[in-house]
């Protein structure tokens, strides 16, 4: 059944897409456009792309834990959403708050793209020069990088791909780091040196695209199920279990990675000190629709977490 045969929907509606301006993002509206006119069979302008300028995109000095966290890439979007004014929402999941207002519902995860880091300045972590200044404003990436290489520096690096692209060349720092799936949605392939995943792990729900639309929007809700992809959406809602039972947030130096093994879902995760001094790690196997696998693996790192790490994470809602 296509979308115009939808019995919910009238035919030839229109929806308005909402996403932040950034050529990223745009990108990823782009992508969601494409495929839910690919998934209905109808032309692409049915699907309307309606860009706002994010808070987070507009105060670039700062790192984003200094100024508000993930809200600030969603807020505005929240609000034309609340409103009516879109119709639906596209994000890059990785800055989507773990908890979000109830009036809205994730109505469709897109296919998981690469989910590595990419170093971009030298050939490996061990290839950067002693003293090595980096770039970046994730805790995550800072602590990594700390904990590998003690000897380097990091400072605050932020911007669009292009904005700290340029800024390296430019000399401000030795090198940065960039998301491959980022990448790869901006025609960037072959910039910079992807770092394993098993040994350098990602930040929770990185290099996936995740569309929000009204709880109590049916036709939306419908429309959009054409693009879900099920084995992303469970690597995702596990990972965002797993930030739920930790209780991070953009000051907590979490990463995660999670792969789809015999339908079981095989979650490898790492908590650190911003410093990087302390670290502790752990594994879970479970089902994927195991709510509480990712729960019991956070209590597990929470318990053999040093006080440097703990301190860090407020641990499960009560």
């Amino acid at each position: 059944m296509t979308y115009d045969e939808h019995p919910n929907v009238r035919p030839r509606e229109r929806f308005r897409l909402g996403t932040r301006r950034s050529p990223l993002a745009m990108a990823q509206a782009h992508e969601a456009q494409g495929r839910l006119a690919k998934a209905h069979g109808i032309d692409p302008d049915r699907v309307e792309i309606v860009a706002v300028t994010a808070s987070g995109d507009r105060i670039q000095d700062r790192a984003l834990a200094e100024i508000g966290g993930k809200a600030l890439w969603t807020k505005e979007l929240d609000d034309w959403l609340a409103r009516g004014e879109i119709d639906f929402a596209v994000h890059s999941a990785k800055d989507v708050e773990t908890i979000r207002p109830e009036a809205f519902c994730i109505g469709a995860i897109l296919p998981r793209e690469d989910v590595r880091d990419v170093l971009v300045g030298a050939a490996s972590i061990a290839a950067l020069p002693p003293g090595a200044v980096v770039g970046t404003s994730a805790p995550r990436r800072a602590a990594q990088l700390l904990h590998a290489r003690p000897d380097c520096r990091v400072v605050t690096f932020r911007g669009n791909v292009a904005t700290r692209l340029a800024k390296l060349a430019a000399g401000e720092v030795d090198a940065t780091f960039l998301a491959a799936a980022g990448l790869k949605r901006l025609g960037e392939t072959g910039t910079g040196h992807p770092l394993d995943a098993q040994d350098w792990l990602p930040a929770p729900a990185q290099a996936a695209i995740m569309v929000e639309c009204r709880a109590n929007d049916a036709r939306t809700r419908a429309f959009l199920r054409a693009i879900d992809h099920a084995p992303s959406r469970a690597q995702v809602l596990a990972e965002r279990a797993l930030l739920a039972g930790l209780g991070g947030n953009c000051h907590s130096p979490i990463a995660v990675l999670t792969r789809l093994e015999d339908d079981m879902l095989v979650m490898q995760a790492a908590l650190y000190s911003p410093d990087g001094a302390e670290h502790v790690s752990g594994e879970a196997r479970f089902a994927a629709d195991d709510a509480a696998g990712p729960a019991r693996l956070a209590a597990d790192l929470l318990d053999r977490a040093v006080p440097a790490i703990a301190v860090h994470f407020a641990g499960p809602e009560s």
